[in-house]
């Protein structure tokens, strides 16, 4: 089983319109709404993939109930933590005359420290549960930087492994605690590590820093042009297959889905990394975020080219 975390939770709606015009009344030609936030957006794959997922965080209110409902026709299980405000949403709004994307955030409610502290007493059973935890993105307004730390120290005395993906504070803190996995983007190993990692060989060395702090896998995404995996196994480059994609949207969290499996199934660092971005890949073929179809990563994974870095 895989345990996502997802503080931040929100419905994620999508508007296309034609010539947006700030100031005046728009028409919206297409509308769609679906559960959001990067650990949702790992629960999606990973339940396609076929593992038993068990989505956790928290939600609230009539949109909470939304979110949790949405979820179970695609195979994966609420188990989520109840604010009596309402779950936030998160507005894009696509100009497909003029191809461009607007988003609006929401806020969203506030966690205090009792509600922090009831859910930490939910998360612990949870984590009982599961093979592998993933925790992804942002936290509500009242938690501070501590706040993935907490649980990771609660996934280590269970003794199970967990990857964080997150940004900022909450990933310096974070890897304080020894996560599993970590996968930084360009920007974020420059903030861990100081170095300015403008070629290949500095991204390596940065993430081969951080492997020796402590954290058993550090990926880098290098977007289309694959992967970088350090490990005890060794230090692995992928290089995927060029494709035409339709959106890219999330193709990271389908790549921690991806790795979550892995880890999963014990699978090798150079298999992990293979499957994960075939799944990568697969997903950014696909306009809905979050999603991939079987027979594209099927097609995808024998031509991802796996070599020693």
């Amino acid at each position: 089983m895989i345990l996502t975390v997802t503080l931040n939770a929100a419905i994620d709606r999508r508007y296309v319109v034609e010539n947006a015009k700030m100031g005046e009344v728009n028409r919206v030609i297409e509308c769609s709404s679906c559960p959001g936030g990067k650990g949702l957006n790992v629960s999606k794959p990973a339940a396609i993939a076929g593992a038993e997922v068990l989505a956790t965080g928290f939600v609230g209110g009539y949109a909470g109930r939304y979110i949790e409902e949405a979820l179970r026709p695609m195979g994966i299980t609420p188990a989520f933590y109840h604010m009596e405000e309402e779950s936030r949403s998160c507005i894009n709004i696509w100009d497909s005359v003029n191809h461009i994307q607007t988003e609006y955030l929401e806020p969203g409610f506030t966690v205090g420290e009792d509600d922090f502290k009831a859910f930490r007493d939910k998360f612990t059973g949870l984590a009982q549960k599961a093979d592998v935890v993933t925790l992804s993105g942002s936290v509500p307004r009242g938690l501070d930087g501590s706040a993935y730390q907490d649980l990771i120290e609660i996934c280590k005395e269970a003794k199970k492994k967990v990857i964080l993906d997150t940004s900022g504070e909450l990933l310096e803190r974070g890897i304080e605690a020894g996560p599993t996995m970590i996968k930084p983007n360009l920007d974020e190993i420059r903030m861990l590590t100081g170095k300015s990692c403008d070629h290949l060989e500095d991204i390596l060395r940065a993430a081969e820093l951080l492997h020796a702090k402590g954290v058993e896998i550090v990926v880098v995404s290098l977007g289309g042009d694959g992967a970088l995996a350090v490990g005890d196994e060794g230090t692995y480059r992928a290089r995927v297959p060029k494709i035409n994609a339709v959106n890219t949207v999330g193709c990271g969290d389908s790549m921690t889905a991806g790795f979550a499996l892995g880890l999963s199934q014990g699978l090798s660092l150079k298999e992990m990394l293979r499957r994960a971005s075939a799944i990568s890949a697969a997903a950014a073929l696909r306009e809905e975020t979050g999603f991939f179809v079987k027979e594209d990563m099927e097609d995808i994974y024998p031509l991802v080219e796996i070599e020693e870095a």
